[in-house]
């Protein structure tokens, strides 16, 4: 579906894609020494902040499927803020995490790509924010990789590791998609 070029969610896609594939990057090349240590105490690593990612990433894509299938009713959710805490993402296999993150961030920007505007607009009603749209969802979803790519990249330039940003999608096993 072609957008206009001044369009929200054509901005929201482009967003999406590219921010997920620079989020995915950015732990290429790095040792497990450097993807596993904490910056200070009850602060996250690298590799819990990919894993934090995935997790936002699956929560989102269960919340966009829900309010597409059943508009107006209550969404999955789940506090993903305390997962890294909860299970122990350090000893995940990054090359595994970002696999994951990148397939289902594919396939969220797929879904998206293809809804009418009636279908942006629906949504579902979350337990604590109310009545939210799969625009906010993705907007949103676009807004927290930002925020997590200029955390790793301070926290990779604090431990003096090269901050890169590579557009190679060959680097991990599943690139995002672009339609």
């Amino acid at each position: 579906m072609l957008r206009s070029e001044g369009d929200t969610r054509s901005w929201i896609l482009k967003a999406l894609r590219e921010a997920g594939s620079s989020v995915a990057s950015e732990f290429a090349g790095l040792s497990e020494r450097d993807l596993t240590a904490r910056p200070a105490e009850g602060e996250l690593s690298i590799k819990e902040i990919a894993a934090h990612l995935r997790d936002a990433e699956n929560l989102a894509a269960r919340q966009i499927r829900s309010a597409l299938e059943r508009p107006g009713k209550t969404l999955p959710h789940h506090d993903i803020d305390l997962l890294p805490m909860e299970r122990d993402y350090r000893r995940s296999d990054i090359l595994e995490v970002i696999g994951d993150f990148r397939r289902t961030r594919s396939e969220t920007v797929l879904t998206l790509w293809g809804l009418s505007d009636p279908e942006w607009e629906s949504g579902g009603r979350h337990p604590y924010r109310g009545e939210i749209s799969v625009e906010t969802i993705a907007r949103e979803l676009a807004q927290h990789d930002l925020e997590h790519l200029w955390q790793v990249r301070r926290l990779k330039a604090q431990m003096n590791v090269s901050v890169r940003v590579s557009t190679d999608r060959d680097e991990f096993d599943s690139p995002v998609d672009q339609p």
